[in-house]
């Protein structure tokens, strides 16, 4: 073999042997496994909102828009998009829980958080304080590790990206509630006071059922009433125990009246029966426990009767049973140092035009030095706001008390009693949306309004 030769073979073996491994490489190559992508983790606000606030709450009729019909009483809105603005570092539209230092969320602190207390069934919690219904109002509470999982990103800081919270808590089933085990409340004990019950109730899929029964206390005696106690079954949205204004003009005793037909059209006759309700005792929370101040009570004159009214909501698709149990604990008349009184301050004196939104005040100064210790109030269908100022003295102009609901105004306990000098007072401030074709005036009828500051108060000497 010539040199010639001899290199075109070297060539040709180094050309081939490339290729070879040239072949070889790209073949390992594209069969060696690739390497998938890590998943990102889903952000714990996001998940909150598909898991809880989208399937519970976010829903029409509830907090989904500014046109829910409840929007004005709330003003939440848990749509997503909305729900993470609405809800971190804003203050809450509930009176109570706003007096108490509470935001909607408080970053870093669930028990400053009202969500995360409206989420839990029981007042004990936060030690009784009434703020409002628990959620979600009418449907099946959430479990045990839902709650949880709101609290464990409330305390992380709210934060609306980053995954701060274990997301396998969203699947435990465990309830934090079992209707199935409603255990009733134990009477007071002989001598020491009475209970009313709410009979167990059926309440179709799908309604809301209210309903009012006059009830004897039980006492043959005067008496004075130093406590309030209530239980009731889960989906409640309130109770209230009225008094009567006029007591020659009474429902019939032991006789459930509905507030609304079974097709939902209203009753009128029940409607006419509360105009005569004076405000005695209520809850908005499944369990209370109200004490009036030490020295205190209120009298009950023998042989009291009291209208019971119970509210609920069932937003499942299977029936429900409602129920109240309702205690009254006495005091000895000699520890009673001031006597607690119903507050009924009433303008009757309402002219509202037609197709017109109105505001309409007027002040009710106190004779005597008083101690205000519940406020709540009672318009009609065309009252939109119930505002409750203090009139006069240091306090002057200043806001105690915002209602927007008519059918079911929020109760207010004060934390520290309104102390009222002689001179001083309070002032109702109602806006009305006359939407008919008529004026409207004060009056008993439903078609009618009304205005009344309805709580509790005690004299001074």
């Amino acid at each position: 073999m010539n040199k010639q030769m001899y290199r075109s073979a070297r060539l040709g073996m180094a050309v081939a042997l490339g290729l070879s491994v040239l072949s070889y490489s790209c073949k390992t190559s594209s069969e060696e496994p690739k390497e998938e992508p890590q998943p990102v983790e889903k952000a714990t606000f996001d998940l909150l909102q598909d898991r809880i606030l989208t399937t519970s709450c976010a829903l029409s009729g509830c907090h989904s828009s500014e046109n829910d019909p409840t929007f004005n009483q709330h003003k939440l809105v848990l749509a997503a998009g909305k729900a993470h603005k609405n809800l971190v570092g804003v203050s809450p539209t509930n009176t109570a829980a706003k007096n108490n230092g509470l935001q909607r969320v408080k970053a870093f602190n669930a028990l400053e958080s009202l969500l995360y207390h409206k989420l839990n069934t029981a007042a004990s919690h936060h030690s009784g304080a009434d703020y409002g219904n628990p959620m979600p109002l009418g449907k099946d509470l959430l479990t045990v590790g839902q709650i949880e999982f709101v609290r464990r990103w409330i305390e992380a800081g709210a934060p609306e990206k980053g995954s701060v919270v274990d997301a396998t808590l969203l699947d435990d089933k465990t309830p934090s509630s079992r209707p199935d085990q409603f255990e009733a409340l134990a009477a007071p004990a002989a001598g020491a006071g009475f209970q009313m019950t709410i009979p167990a109730f059926d309440v179709v899929p799908n309604f809301e059922r209210e309903l009012f029964i006059r009830k004897a206390v039980g006492n043959k005696t005067d008496v004075y009433v130093k406590r309030f106690q209530v239980k009731m079954r889960e989906k409640s949205h309130h109770f209230v125990a009225y008094g009567f204004v006029n007591n020659n003009n009474l429902p019939e005793m032991e006789k459930v009246r509905d507030l609304r037909n079974p097709d939902g059209t209203d009753n009128i006759a029940t409607y006419l029966q509360m105009q005569n309700h004076i405000f005695m005792a209520a809850s908005q929370t499944s369990t209370n426990d109200y004490s009036f101040p030490e020295g205190t009570a209120m009298k009950f004159p023998a042989n009291t009767t009291l209208d019971l009214n119970s509210h609920y909501v069932n937003k499942t698709d299977k029936p429900i049973k409602g129920e109240v149990y309702f205690n009254l604990f006495t005091i000895d008349p000699a520890q009673v140092k001031y006597e607690v009184k119903p507050l009924y301050l009433i303008n009757d004196k309402l002219t509202l035009p037609p197709k017109t939104r109105t505001v309409v005040t007027k002040t009710f100064a106190m004779k005597k030095r008083v101690k205000v210790l519940i406020l709540t109030s009672h318009t009609h269908k065309l009252g939109e706001k119930f505002v409750i100022r203090i009139a006069g003295g240091a306090r002057d102009g200043e806001v105690v008390y915002t209602g927007t609901d008519w059918e079911h105004p929020e109760i207010l306990t004060l934390k520290t009693p309104l102390l009222l000098n002689p001179g001083e007072g309070l002032t109702s401030e109602v806006t009305y949306n006359n939407t008919t074709d008529k004026t409207v005036t004060f009056g008993l009828k439903s078609d009618d309004e009304m205005d009344i500051i309805f709580g509790y108060f005690y004299e001074e000497n």
